[in-house]
């Protein structure tokens, strides 16, 4: 396992992910192990956006949010993995299988992502990745990415 004392932070996730607020769904890296795994976190708070419609009096983050943290999460794990800076290139999410949804994650819960059994082929990525609160599976899925040249996407 590697990390700083301090995990990677918000600094090097910004350098790591195009995403931002409030699209940036990685709060903060725990464990790395190159090509291998990653273990992040995603605070859940009342003041994400998408709780003022999903649901008014019973907030639940939608799955497919969940999702899109762990593939954020494994985005990191493939880029911390490469030899070198992605450039101008990105890294995108282009599959899911086998997934599933365990119970509600609400506000206050603290996700934690774990993306591992990294496999990797040319530009082409596949993982497991598992979402928990509290130590209890929340959601889990197949998740597939590829790296693809910014240029070309417009």
């Amino acid at each position: 396992m590697t990390a700083a004392p301090d995990g990677i932070g918000i600094g090097e996730i910004f350098d790591l992910l195009p995403h931002r607020y409030p699209f940036l769904l990685v709060d903060r890296v725990l464990e790395f192990v190159p090509g291998q795994s990653i273990v992040a976190i995603k605070n859940v708070t009342i003041n994400e956006p998408f709780f003022q419609g999903h649901f008014p009096g019973a907030p639940v983050m939608p799955g497919m949010l969940i999702l899109e943290a762990l593939a954020q999460a494994g985005g990191v794990l493939v880029s911390k993995s490469l030899e070198g800076p992605l450039g101008d290139r990105i890294f995108m999410f282009t599959g899911v299988e086998k997934a599933k949804f365990r119970r509600p994650v609400v506000p206050g819960d603290q996700l934690r992502l774990r993306c591992f059994d990294l496999k990797r082929r040319l530009t082409l990525c596949r993982m497991r990745a598992e979402a928990h609160v509290d130590g209890v599976l929340v959601a889990e899925a197949e998740l597939s990415a590829a790296v693809a040249d910014k240029k070309a996407l417009g």
